[in-house]
């Protein structure tokens, strides 16, 4: 559990794998405001997630998953962002929270007590909404809470600019209320403890679809 007088920790991650893509550039608009209000982030975007595919046969880790599985593990909030590829999440997002899977035998298993905050960044609005409500769902299965603010990018309106200044004033201002929310409830859920006594006993979904 964190000290109260510390800073809420905050992992940042997503983009695409073109480094500072539109996903990754609205993540740091998003990841600014919560440092801004107190937060102390940690940063984990673009092509540093092109990770091996997730295997549940093998407990081998590269030493970007195990920098990924400690920051999420270690984490008072995460902060998302995904483009949409052909629908949905990208798989190379999708992945990454896959290894999420690492983390349930902890006293906060998956994303449990962490406050979230998920961006859908695509070239079109039905995609981007569509991302972002994939994301809630995945976020929800992962024992995360969602933050109340949740943002959808229409980048094909060009409405991500390489600054805040450049970008749509609307825009801007979803992506850093929701980066102040979630450093706001990180400090509040890091501080109320474990949700459930006995949540290392409850089965991930991935363990019933297995039949575990």
């Amino acid at each position: 559990m964190t000290n109260p007088t510390s800073a809420p920790r905050i992992v940042a991650l997503g983009g695409s794998t073109t480094p500072l893509s539109a996903s990754e550039r609205a993540l740091r608009f998003a990841a600014r405001a919560a440092e801004d209000h107190g937060a102390s982030v940690t940063y984990i975007t673009g092509r540093t997630l092109m990770l091996p595919i997730y295997d549940t046969e093998s407990r081998e880790r590269t030493a970007d998953t195990t920098a990924l599985v400690e920051a999420l593990r270690t984490a008072d909030g995460v902060i998302i962002a995904s483009p949409g590829y052909h629908g949905g999440i990208s798989g190379m997002i999708k992945n990454a929270l896959d290894y999420a899977e690492d983390l349930r035998t902890d006293e906060r298993p998956y994303l449990d007590g962490r406050v979230v905050g998920l961006i859908g960044v695509a070239h079109g609005w039905q995609t981007a909404v569509g991302t972002l409500h994939q994301l809630r769902q995945v976020v929800h299965s992962l024992r995360g809470w969602p933050a109340p603010m949740g943002v959808s990018v229409n980048d094909a309106a060009g409405l991500i600019g390489q600054t805040e200044d450049e970008s749509d004033a609307v825009i801007v201002r979803q992506l850093q209320t929701m980066g102040q929310q979630v450093a706001d409830m990180a400090l509040v859920l890091a501080n109320a403890g474990p949700s459930f006594a006995n949540a290392r006993e409850l089965p991930s979904e991935q363990q019933r679809q297995q039949g575990q």
